[in-house]
């Protein structure tokens, strides 16, 4: 605990020299910070990314890039919650041992949290720590319930809400169908849970990773609702820099391939901070991150929050 004490410390305190206003061309600008994803061909070795290889744009203006550090040594800090649907099918029961293992073989600077979406909330059944073999532990078979307000995204937006502010990355693996058994649409395009969701995360600097696997109920063996479900999977996922797995709407047989390519994620993140212009109010401004570097793309949010102006 006391090297994740020290960790978390170095984080908050490199985070604050950039969190002042800075005057940028005679304009006041404000750092916003966002974690990226470097996505590198499996059978390549990471090349070197710099702070000069990165642009950022805001439609097209061009945003002044104020920092770019890969996300390790001081900087490794990582918060990562695994928020499992309890309407999931009990074969999920299969596949428990091997988020048990990837959970035990994180970093040390990697706090583990556990929770269960059900009534469109969460039941943390392990709060972050860095006891990995504690956190793997907590999980457990899912009740086959979605509750009255059955919503995976609806949790997700109440967990964001509880999430205690700290200046490490911010990740949920949400496992689910993505099937919104509240009702409140069923089409991912128009499920206005899917897009409140997703802002709160944008809005936090949260990255949200799904894995589709099917649920409990009449709901999931209607072809076009688990569509849709995948689909708000994929589309939450996307819009917050994360990635989606599945295998079309079947069963996975293993999540070890998943949990594998979630490694490579992680490994290769950095903390980008960016000159934002601010606005009269605070917002979420859409902005785009790209490289020139061979053999490398970008995962990132389509937005970030940016403070209303002093």
């Amino acid at each position: 605990m006391t090297n994740l004490t020290s960790t978390i410390l170095c984080a908050v305190l490199a985070s604050a020299s950039l969190t002042a206003d800075t005057t940028i061309n005679n304009q006041t600008a404000s750092p916003v910070r966002m974690t990226v994803t470097a996505n590198i061909q499996k059978d390549k070795r990471a090349p070197e990314i710099t702070k000069a290889d990165v642009s950022v744009n805001k439609g097209k203006q061009r945003l002044e890039v104020l920092d770019w550090t890969p996300a390790k040594g001081d900087q490794a800090g990582l918060e990562l919650f695994f928020l499992i649907d309890d309407s999931s099918s009990w074969r999920i029961g299969g596949q428990l041992q091997e988020l048990r293992d990837f959970i035990n073989t994180q970093a040390p600077a990697t706090a583990i949290g556990v929770g269960y979406a059900r009534n469109g909330t969460v039941e943390i059944v392990q709060n972050f720590t860095a006891d990995h073999e504690l956190a793997a532990k907590a999980l457990r078979l899912p009740l086959g319930y979605a509750g009255a307000y059955g919503s995976p995204y609806l949790s997700v937006t109440d967990l964001i809400k509880h999430w205690p502010e700290t200046a490490n990355r911010r990740e949920v693996v949400l496992i689910s169908d993505g099937i919104d058994r509240a009702h409140r649409g069923r089409n991912a395009l128009t499920n206005p849970d899917v897009d409140t969701a997703a802002r709160a995360a944008q809005r936090t600097g949260s990255t949200i990773h799904t894995i589709y696997f099917p649920g409990v109920g009449h709901a999931r063996h209607n072809y076009f609702v688990a569509t849709y479900g995948q689909n708000g999977l994929a589309k939450l996922s996307d819009l917050t820099g994360g990635e989606t797995f599945s295998l079309l709407l079947h069963t996975p047989v293993s999540f070890a391939p998943y949990l594998g390519e979630l490694e490579r994620v992680l490994d290769n993140q950095y903390i980008l901070t960016v000159a934002a212009r601010p606005g009269r109010k605070a917002s979420l401004q859409n902005i785009t991150v790209k490289t020139e570097v061979a053999g490398v793309d970008f995962s990132t949010p389509d937005a970030v929050w940016v403070p209303a102006a002093k």
